[in-house]
């Protein structure tokens, strides 16, 4: 069995978010592991705010985009407080781009062994039950993903 030394946590701040990060502090600590939160800023919604801001001209897209940004970190940073992620090395990476293909690159530039995504719980249908990102990253993640249920225990 390989060695888990670095944990990654796909964060898209909903409430599902938290208890992922929460179950990735314990498992980090057991093992002594590292962990790294990973948050995408989909780039459909970029596409909307540019679209926006050529019909309205003084829409001021840069400062959005800056603020929408500072706004991730500053989440980053209250998640990690609220998991007690004072016992382990915790970075934070945010990326612009379709979810699950940021996801990949992160593992294939951080080279993380472990990825875990929340599970969203609300009804039966899979898109629903896991997420459509978390499908897609079921099927290609080069490294074994953990699915959180939204109670904290894995799936």
């Amino acid at each position: 069995m390989k060695t888990i030394n670095k944990i990654m946590v796909a964060v898209d701040f909903s409430e599902f978010s938290l208890p992922a990060v929460r179950y990735a502090k314990h498992l980090a600590e057991d093992v002594g592991a590292d962990l790294l939160l990973v948050n995408v800023i989909n780039q459909r919604d970029v596409d909307m705010m540019k679209k926006v801001a050529k019909e309205a001209p003084n829409f001021p897209f840069e400062t959005y985009l800056e603020e929408m940004r500072q706004d991730r970190e500053d989440r980053f940073q209250q998640m990690i407080k609220d998991a007690g992620g004072e016992g382990v090395k915790v970075k934070s990476v945010l990326r612009i781009g379709v979810p699950y293909q940021e996801l990949l690159k992160v593992i294939e530039d951080k080279k993380p062994d472990l990825l875990i995504m929340a599970t969203k719980g609300r009804s039966n249908l899979v898109d629903t039950i896991i997420g459509s990102c978390a499908q897609k990253m079921f099927r290609r993640s080069p490294i074994p993903v953990l699915s959180i249920r939204s109670d904290g225990t894995a799936a």
